[in-house]
């Protein structure tokens, strides 16, 4: 049987096949279907598994990342939504938090608002904070609100009232309504996707969820058909932001959980390769087509966010803390108005591409540079199977170069040193910023683009370490054949954190816990497979955010406050540089992460080649490096012929089908048991 996972990215589909029998490994790409991605992925599937030798029958799993709700919401081709809220916070959708996207720019403009005005309905009933009932809901003005988003055409509904996260009665019964009157919309509540208190940003994330469900829905009874006509016999699942995985039921009730779908994957499959690699501390650097994604992972437990901001949306729900820039493979290099060199975020996709790719593009991107330079193969890529026009990339490039007075090869090297300066300055959020030496880090390089800039990325950072996995083109795609099937539930309950608290926590996660058990059983996860992690969000009382603390496994009872303000307090340090340990210190949202454990792909260790890594020379190439000033003749080695403990230096490259590797003058690379290339930067 073979396991089976895909990544549907913005230019390229990857796909990952992995053998149960022998751990074999075999990795395929087609170029990505935009119009619609299910068509990509069932071919892709297809034509790996015949590489493969295989048939679909043989397919005992099948996971994919999406960027199908991500894509819907940056281009705003969402489903016709509406809104019915408590009365008075009609437009809390537009007010929001009243701050401006970029404090010094007077023209920034805020996302377009999801719902317009005509469509938000307001209702009377009101919660106190308490959960008691201050206004019974009317129902009336429900059943109106419905009909008349009907009439104005809406295909989905999203309700969400004051302190409902408290008690959810009201929004129970007020879908119940909705649905009498409009049994083919998609319906969402606020408790079901973030049952937390802060209203605005619980508003925006239902009704993203609302804005998105038909789209998702669309696109997963387009996906089901298609896999079934190709022969694929199992369900597939969706990864999940939080770098789990869900049915497919599940992505259609909650399709904001695939916001961050296909990126959350790449951080798993990072985890597990440094981890494998004997390092804790690592940068997940993932550089594809369109984007670049980076996380940063602490003693090999990745970060969880718990709100997020997508593309000006605020989320509040649990994802992978990664940071994205628009800094691809794909991305398009410009002049600016002032004479001046900006790469992205615009990206020329799958269609038409880089120039080179010869399909109609004409803007030069990233790719293009590469190609001039020839750090990137000049004639093909993908193993031969997409040819590359260099002549055609240098023309464009050409034009480009005539507008800052400089040559093709200075303007190449010019974007090449934009993109990377874009992207160390991801890393720098993420790192820096947050109270973390990039030193302390290694760099775990993969994405199709990733491997080939990591080296003067982790130069600009003085990161001492690279790891290039031994198929990162395809990580994100191998990242769903070691995800666990995930989801979490919260529950905001505020409450000091002091003698007599305890029992109150018991009961929430008592609570918590119950909800945990129903999705096992919902998900059919046996019971030796089930594992729960909790956590409490905690401030210092008057503070408007709060810090993730560990919920202290083990002997339990009053002894466990005391861990927890410890926790509360390493953490604070940590962000914010001191403790202060006068003030009274307060949890406030309660969280617990279940977890059903599946079949993970066995990654295998390798023996010694016992050949020299001279004998992976597959030729020659002038490649021009900024570092010698002109073109340097490197050794190209097919990395497929490079085998566990190989040794070579830079400046060299290393190709294969879903990647290339830059080495620079003065940096070593030794290939390790699972074939993963570790580099040493050097100065």
């Amino acid at each position: 049987m073979w396991r089976v996972g895909v990544d549907a990215g913005g230019t390229f589909t990857d796909i990952c096949l992995v053998d149960e029998a022998s751990g074999g490994i075999r990795v395929w790409k087609v170029p990505s279907t935009p119009d619609d991605p299910s068509r990509a992925i069932a071919l892709g599937v297809v034509e790996g598994l015949r590489a493969a030798g295989a048939d679909a029958a043989a397919v005992g799993y099948l996971g994919h990342g999406t960027t199908v709700a991500t894509n819907a919401l940056l281009q705003h081709r969402g489903a016709p939504t509406g809104l019915i809220t408590t009365e008075g916070f009609r437009d809390l959708l537009e007010i929001g938090r009243q701050r401006r996207p970029h404090l010094y720019d007077l023209q920034a403009d805020k996302p377009p608002t999801l719902v317009p005005r005509a469509r938000r309905f307001e209702v009377a009933e009101r919660l106190r904070h308490d959960g008691r009932v201050e206004r019974a809901l009317d129902e009336s003005q429900v059943r109106t609100a419905a009909r008349a988003l009907r009439d104005a055409g809406a295909r989905s509904i999203a309700v969400c009232f004051l302190y409902c996260y408290v008690d959810p009665a009201h929004e129970r019964r007020a879908r119940e309504i909705v649905e009498e009157e409009l049994p083919e919309a998609f319906v969402t509540c606020s408790h079901e996707v973030a049952p937390e208190f802060r209203e605005y940003e619980r508003l925006s994330t239902v009704v993203v969820n609302a804005y998105l469900g038909p789209v998702m829905d669309g696109y997963i009874a387009r996906l089901g058909p298609r896999l079934a006509g190709a022969g694929v016999r199992v369900p597939a699942h969706i990864t999940q932001s939080n770098g789990g995985v869900m049915s497919l039921e599940t992505a259609r009730a909650q399709p904001v959980g695939a916001v961050l779908s296909g990126p959350a994957t790449g951080v798993v499959g990072g985890l597990d390769v440094g981890l494998r690699a004997g390092f804790r501390s690592l940068v997940t650097f993932d550089m594809g087509g369109t984007s670049t994604d980076v996380s940063l992972i602490e003693d090999g437990r990745p970060r969880l966010a718990r709100e997020l901001e997508v593309h000006g949306y605020p989320l509040k729900m649990p994802a992978l803390d990664i940071h994205t820039v628009g800094a691809g493979g794909g991305s398009i290099a410009f002049v600016d108005p002032g004479g001046l060199l900006k790469v992205g975020p615009r990206s020329a996709g799958a269609v038409p591409g880089p120039v080179c790719y010869g399909l109609g593009g004409e803007e030069p991107t990233v790719t293009d540079a590469n190609v001039v330079l020839q750090t990137l193969n000049p004639t093909h890529l993908l193993g031969g199977r997409m040819a590359i026009d260099r002549a055609r990339a240098a023309a464009a490039i050409h034009r480009l170069a005539g507008s800052l007075g400089l040559d093709v090869m200075a303007t190449a090297q010019g974007i090449v040193s934009v993109v990377t300066a874009t992207m160390a300055r991801a890393i720098r959020v993420i790192s820096v910023q947050r109270g973390h030496d990039s030193r302390d880090y290694t760099l775990v390089a993969f994405g199709g683009a990733g491997p080939l800039h990591a080296a003067r990325l982790a130069r600009e950072l003085e990161i001492p370490r690279i790891v290039v996995p031994r198929n990162p083109g395809i990580l994100c795609a191998l990242g769903l054949l070691l995800s666990d099937l995930k989801t979490n539930f919260a529950q905001t309950r505020l409450m000091p954190v002091t003698a007599g608290a305890w029992a109150a926590m018991v009961e929430t996660f008592e609570a918590l816990e119950r909800r945990a058990a129903a999705w096992f059983d919902r998900e059919g996860i046996a019971p030796g497979a089930r594992a729960v992690r909790r956590t409490v969000d905690m401030r210092y009382a008057g503070q408007n955010y709060e810090l993730p603390v560990a919920f202290p496994d083990g002997p339990q009872g009053e002894a466990v406050l005391g861990e927890l303000r410890a926790g509360f307090e390493r953490a604070h340090e940590q962000i914010y540089g001191y403790v202060a340990a006068e003030e009274p210190i307060q949890a406030v949202t309660f969280r617990l992460e279940a977890v059903g454990a599946v079949r993970r792909a066995e990654l295998r260790a390798h023996p010694p080649a016992g050949t020299e890594a001279s004998t992976a020379i597959v030729g020659r190439r002038d490649v021009w490096l900024a570092e010698s000033a002109g073109f340097a003749s490197c050794p190209v080695y097919d990395r497929d012929k490079l085998g566990a403990g190989h040794r070579l230096d830079g400046p060299a490259v290393i190709e294969q089908m879903d990647a290339t590797t830059l080495l620079l003058a003065g940096q070593t690379v030794v290939v390790d048991p699972y074939l993963n290339l570790i580099v040493e930067v050097g100065g």
